[in-house]
């Protein structure tokens, strides 16, 4: 029997939704000249879109967009635009988080190396492209833990994104696992809906972005996983036994998985 730890990437490995991909949007934007800037609360609602092309996509419906930039009729041609972007947009990303410019979320790390100290398997699974994901992930574990982790399952890899569970079943599939083993952690109501979907126990960290979202499905909602000697944590939701003591530990985590074998 193999318990599972699998982490979403961003906005729970660290905020990299609001301090990385939306400051690399914008940047990207100003690159190319284009009169467009992503504001914090506009990012929110599209951070509900799974997928960095998606959201920039969408962008086509936008009538502000459309003012200052001419999108073209044909998809094709669009996504074509859309699909150049984003690679710079990935790039200007990928150099933040090399230089250090995002730490990771309070606890992830703590975690991680506690839970695979107990004989967890770790895993991350993102809608996010796989070279952002990676990036994310040796930041905040550092490359030794990094490589411990058995499996980064990312959006490029799977036909439909979160709330789809096509990633939290590639990884069924590929690690061969049982739903009923594996603990989630996600930070966003589709990533919720994405793990509960693939049948597995979901423990949400929100942030900015997302503490208004909607989580009623969760076995635990955090504000994050705290720090021995930091502030205690904020307790949003628990549906768990699990009473945390200032800060979320492995033995709080074993807690949540029997829970979900009772």
């Amino acid at each position: 029997m193999k318990k599972a730890l699998i982490f979403d990437c961003d906005g729970v490995l660290a905020d990299t939704e609001r301090d990385g991909h939306l400051v690399a949007f914008n940047q990207m934007w100003r690159e190319q000249g284009i009169n467009w800037q992503w504001s914090l609360e506009q990012y929110a609602q599209k951070v509900k879109i799974g997928g960095g092309k998606e959201r920039m996509f969408s962008l086509a419906k936008d009538e502000d967009f459309r003012a200052v930039y001419p999108v073209p009729e044909s998809e094709s041609a669009w996504w074509n635009i859309v699909m150049g972007w984003h690679k710079r947009k990935t790039e200007i990303y990928k150099q933040a988080i090399a230089n250090g410019a995002i730490p990771g979320r309070p606890g992830v790390k703590r975690l991680a190396q506690a839970a695979l100290a107990k004989g967890w398997l770790l895993a991350v699974c993102s809608t996010s492209a796989i070279a952002s994901v990676e990036a994310v992930l040796r930041h905040v574990m550092g490359v030794e833990l990094a490589r411990q982790f058995a499996g980064v399952f990312a959006g490029d890899m799977v036909k439909a994104k979160k709330p789809a569970p096509d990633v939290y079943n590639l990884a069924v599939e590929k690690l061969n696992l049982d739903p009923a083993h594996c603990v989630v952690v996600e930070d966003t109501r589709n990533g919720l809906l994405a793990a509960t979907a693939a049948r597995m126990t979901c423990i949400v960290t929100y942030n900015e972005l997302t503490n208004n979202e909607d989580f009623s499905e969760a076995a635990l909602v955090l504000s994050d996983f705290g720090e021995p000697g930091n502030e205690a944590i904020a307790i949003g939701q628990n549906r768990t036994n699990v009473q945390p003591q200032g800060y979320f530990t492995v033995d709080d985590l074993e807690q949540v998985w029997r829970d979900r074998q009772a």
